[in-house]
């Protein structure tokens, strides 16, 4: 008995420890990109395009001090700035428009909820290119390609059918006392949503936060679609201006400023992470 027992534990030993190896191994094979990033970041640029080894021969810091001064005599910070505004506009947008969307088909009575929130949803598998022509045709009419309204309005007009869909589950998980409750204190709608439901809906606001800024940031096709003039683009559009500036690309420089786009959303990812997972697992997330 005490064979079969010592054997049984070695043999979960053994499991655990295969699968120890097996996650350390994908980690790895998943981080291998972003160490390539960073080493290819203080590489001179030969060395980046002929050889494949992961630690420069010879490090070239000065990559970082020519990203910081700019490309096309456009300083890193206004291209930073920029990404700052749509950013920050595009969350904002979504999370005024979303919570309130998502507030009236979860809590308010009105004609065709039903079929609203299932076209709302239908649009989760709609491509981006589908609208795009319209959309675009619509914003050249209004003389708005080149500014940042494009990028920005949409989000105010709840076009984010998932993040309505999140907010949706999660305010149909609070008890609808609370609602009875606020309506016998007086509360009409708009004010029960700003008192009662808008203070618990906090987790799925921050997953919201997250996940906008994190789309929003690493944007590149609908930014390369509306903005059309260099003082106006974004981080992803700038590091496109490294390739296209001369015919010999400055990829040291390029993938230096690759990093130092990734800094604010990894900070803010690590700022946020608690409560991401705290969102995730308290709304519609959770299977």
């Amino acid at each position: 008995m005490t064979t079969h027992t010592a054997t049984v534990s070695t043999g979960r030993r053994l499991r655990g420890l295969g699968w120890h190896v097996l996650i350390i191994a994908m980690l790895l094979l998943l981080l291998y990109p972003i160490a390539w990033l960073l080493t290819a970041s203080v590489k001179p640029t030969d060395e980046i395009l002929s050889s494949l080894d992961l630690l420069p021969t010879r490090f070239v810091p000065e990559n970082y001090s020519t990203a910081l001064d700019g490309v096309a005599g456009i300083s890193v910070w206004r291209f930073f700035g920029n990404s700052v505004i749509v950013a920050v506009g595009a969350v904002l947008g979504n999370l005024i428009s979303c919570s309130l969307a998502a507030y009236a088909f979860a809590r308010l009575r009105f004609r065709l909820r039903g079929p609203l929130f299932a076209f709302t949803l239908l649009t989760i598998m709609l491509p981006y290119h589908v609208v795009l022509i319209p959309q675009y045709t619509i914003f050249q009419k209004l003389d708005l390609v080149g500014t940042f309204v494009p990028l920005i309005l949409p989000k105010l007009l709840a076009t984010d059918a998932f993040f309505i869909f999140l907010m949706v589950q999660f305010i149909r998980g609070l008890p609808r006392e609370l609602d009875d409750a606020a309506e016998i204190d007086g509360c009409g709608p708009v004010l029960t949503f700003r008192y009662v439901i808008l203070p618990l809906l906090k987790p799925a606001l921050v997953t919201t936060t997250i996940f906008t800024f994190i789309w929003t940031w690493n944007d590149f096709f609908s930014q390369l679609v509306y903005l059309n003039d260099p003082e106006t683009y974004t981080l992803p559009l700038a590091l496109r201006l490294f390739i296209d500036q001369t015919s010999e690309s400055a990829f040291g420089p390029m993938f230096a400023m690759s990093v130092l786009s990734i800094v604010p959303v990894v900070l803010f990812f690590l700022a946020f992470q608690r409560y991401l997972v705290e969102g995730i697992a308290t709304s519609g997330l959770k299977g």
